[in-house]
């Protein structure tokens, strides 16, 4: 049997079965086939099934060729689901469909016609690090400084520009009035040059230069336009400027654009996106037709209607309202915690008990927070209950870089010795020292039989760059200083010196970055965990803090299982779900945040909240605290506007008895207070104690088998045949004795 006979075949199998499975609206929107049309997709209503669908019925019932259509979403991953749900649907003879990302459709045509912007067609992309490299040229030649115009900065502030199609000359003319803008603007032009040069594109040109190769080539713009006659756009509210105009460019002849997308949805203005582009379709389509699907498979109809009455609140949207077929399921629950210790213990007790009474697998469970810098709490008392979980697109607090990295500083202050924390640091922030130099301090220390921060302390003997020799001796006068006073300050006192001495927070802060805003605000949230150690440990010392934090690396942990609860900021989650649903922080100023509020965004962080509510299949857990101490500062913040959005039948908002004695306890964090707990119960993983002295073997799960050294509460000091001597808490990580 032939391809055409396997078609004809298959045809008539999906005119009986393939289009029956839709829902009315679902159907409406993959037989609306001509001209614009706007899909209205609410959370969980099917999207990517209708995209999918509407694919296969222009090819099997339209006749349509299937290289005749462009399929664009965002990410290489909805790509790759997309292309193979339509070879599931088409049979897999087809190959080399269009159906791809933004980018990777334009690397497609440039490939095929850049020619015609005097460039060669075997271009390169850039990567970030290539990118630094032309970056830092452009600065030499110009003569600018670097820690003006730093390299990441500087590309940042232009692919912002790329974004919204300015080019060197326009951004020179829009903002080259004040002398950094109009430097930015002649390094601009300079690196564009040199892209050129190479014959070389970096990947936010991919895009520009499309547009501009349409916008300049009307026969080029002509073929792809009539090559294109059917265009599908997934998560529409998503797409910036340039995405915008390039889709615009090429339905213009066939006028046949289907976008698909919630406007609720739209939480990554930040990021560049702009709802306008979903909100004014039907004025730049006047002919267009709007199609609402608005039937949820995902979620209950309590939290349906609770996420409708939030959104609502909103002015800039497309009126429409989710309902589903689902029973009607159990109302929200709100706790109120007296403080983020009090509201993290009610988290984790909470899954505790769903996954004992119900027998739910960690994996059911997730925990959505506003800002990263929250998860430090939270994390601290899932371990505390043994509960495992997994940070989803992020790290660890403690694994984050710049919490590495002054606790690198920290090591190093205590022992300067610690040749691995120093090398960590040495030009963290940068202070122009080289491979070449570290190269000499390193044999130095080596020859010398040395620490590598001796040899620094002797760079007036290895280096003759007086820059290098300045630079490496304000390091080492910072560590030295510190040193010798670290007894008599508190370590918050301590880091808080880092801060602002090394540079690290004014490094930050001049890179004006979205992820470098993050970055400070895990430093600020440090500072959280110093002070609660500065006022409630025994051992108020350096050393006592680096130990107690070196326990959060010998979690009892295993990274292969996946029944792991799921820890994410509100952003991440979109277009996940779960049956169970926890969404902490519910505060003025924490959610919605301070500078949506003084920025007047908060229409933003109500979508965003709306993404929250609709990630829950069955049940959904609102939490917020009366006192939270974070980045810092301990507030008193008010109850979030959008808890008091929903509707009293909708929500059981939780009113704590009088817990005096409770807050005291959940004052401090359970890593330094390991008694601190609400149920007083005794670890799961805790050993007996009259078992557990000096000489005993115990079984680690990530260290392997040692030698216990020493007893000190329910702190060992154990050595490991192949991971040499640590300290692990026997509170929190399930060691075996192995006589």
């Amino acid at each position: 049997m032939d391809n055409r006979d396997n078609l004809k075949q298959n045809m008539i199998y999906n005119e009986q079965f393939k289009y029956d499975g839709l829902n009315p609206m679902q159907q409406k929107a993959v037989f609306a086939t001509e001209g614009p049309v706007l899909v209205l997709a609410g959370a969980g209503s099917g999207k990517t099934r209708v995209l999918t669908h509407r694919f296969a019925y222009l090819v099997e019932e339209r006749g349509v060729s299937p290289y005749d259509i462009l399929a664009i979403t965002f990410t290489n991953k909805a790509a790759r689901e997309m292309k193979e749900r339509v070879e599931d649907l088409l049979g897999n003879y087809y190959r080399g469909l269009w159906v791809s990302t933004f980018h990777s459709a334009c690397v497609r045509i440039l490939r095929m016609e850049i020619d015609k912007l005097d460039f060669k067609k075997n271009f390169v992309i850039y990567d970030t690090m290539d990118q630094q490299v032309v970056m830092k040229e452009c600065l030499e030649e110009l003569d600018l400084d670097r820690e003006m115009f730093q390299p990441r900065i500087v590309l940042g502030k232009m692919g912002r520009a790329k974004d919204q199609l300015i080019g060197p000359d326009r951004y020179a003319s829009e903002f080259g009035d004040d002398f950094l803008n109009k430097k930015i603007s002649e390094l601009y032009g300079m690196y564009q040059d040199k892209l050129k040069k190479n014959n070389a594109l970096d990947f936010d040109d991919l895009i520009m230069k499309t547009v501009q190769l349409f916008q300049t080539n009307p026969m080029v713009l002509h073929y792809y336009q009539n090559k294109f006659k059917y265009i599908l756009v997934d998560e529409f509210q998503d797409t910036n400027m340039a995405q915008y105009v390039l889709i615009s460019l090429l339905a213009k002849e066939h006028g046949n654009l289907c976008v698909v997308g919630d406007d609720d949805q739209s939480i990554y203005g930040w990021r560049g996106a702009d709802i306008r582009n979903i909100l004014g379709f039907e004025k730049d389509f006047p002919d267009s037709r709007v199609v609402k699907l608005e039937q949820n498979y995902r979620s209950t109809k309590s939290i349906l209607d609770a996420a409708n009455m939030v959104v609502a609140n909103n002015m800039d949207r497309k009126v429409k309202k989710l309902w589903t077929d689902n029973q009607g399921g159990e109302i929200i629950q709100c706790y109120q915690g007296n403080n983020e210790y009090d509201e993290a213990n009610f988290i984790a007790s909470t899954i505790e008990k769903l996954n004992y009474e119900e027998n739910r697998p960690y994996s059911q469970f997730a925990v959505l927070y506003r800002t990263n810098a929250q998860s430090r709490v939270i994390e601290e008392m899932l371990m505390k209950n043994g509960i495992p979980y997994r940070i989803y697109s992020g790290v660890r607090f403690y694994d984050r870089k710049e919490i590495k990295d002054i606790l690198a500083y920290l090591r190093a202050v205590e022992n300067p010795a610690d040749d691995v924390s120093v090398k960590r640091i040495i030009n963290v922030p940068r202070r122009g020292i080289g491979a070449k130099s570290m190269s000499r301090f390193e044999k130095y220390a080596e020859a010398n039989s040395e620490s590598f921060f001796n040899a620094l302390l002797n760079v007036n003997k290895i280096q003759n760059q007086s820059r290098v020799e300045a630079q490496t001796n304000k390091f080492t006068d910072l560590i030295m200083s510190l040193r010798e006073k670290r007894n008599e300050m508190t370590v918050t006192s301590i880091v808080e010196k880092i801060y602002e001495d090394s540079g690290y927070i004014d490094a930050l802060l001049a890179e004006d970055k979205i992820e470098a805003e993050s970055r400070i605000e895990n430093l600020k949230e440090f500072l959280s965990l110093t002070q609660d150690f500065d006022e409630n440990a025994e051992e108020k010392t350096l050393d006592g803090f680096l130990a107690r934090t070196s326990l959060e690396t010998t979690m009892d942990e295993d990274g292969d299982d996946m029944n792991t609860v799921s820890l994410m900021t509100l952003h991440g989650a979109k277009g996940l779900e779960f049956p169970v649903v926890f969404i902490s922080g519910m505060e003025e100023g924490i959610f919605p945040s301070y500078m949506s509020i003084q920025e007047n965004n908060e229409e933003e962080e109500r979508r965003l909240c709306y993404v929250g509510i609709t990630r829950a299949k069955e049940r959904l857990y609102i939490s917020h605290a009366v006192q939270r101490t974070l980045y810092g500062r301990t507030n008193q913040n008010a109850i979030s506007r959008f808890i008091k959005e929903i509707p009293e039948g909708l929500i059981d908002i939780d009113k704590p008895y009088d817990r005096k004695k409770e807050v005291r306890k959940m004052q401090t964090s359970p890593l330094f207070t390991g008694a601190m707990m609400h149920q007083k119960r005794k670890s799961k993983h805790s050993l007996d104690p009259n078992r557990i002295k000096a000489g005993v073997k115990v079984k680690h799960p990530k260290f392997g088998v040692g030698t216990v050294v020493s007893v000190a509460g329910e702190i060992l000091t154990i050595a490991f045949v192949d991971a040499g001597i640590k300290k692990i808490s026997s509170e929190f990580v399930k060691l075996e004795i192995t006589e």
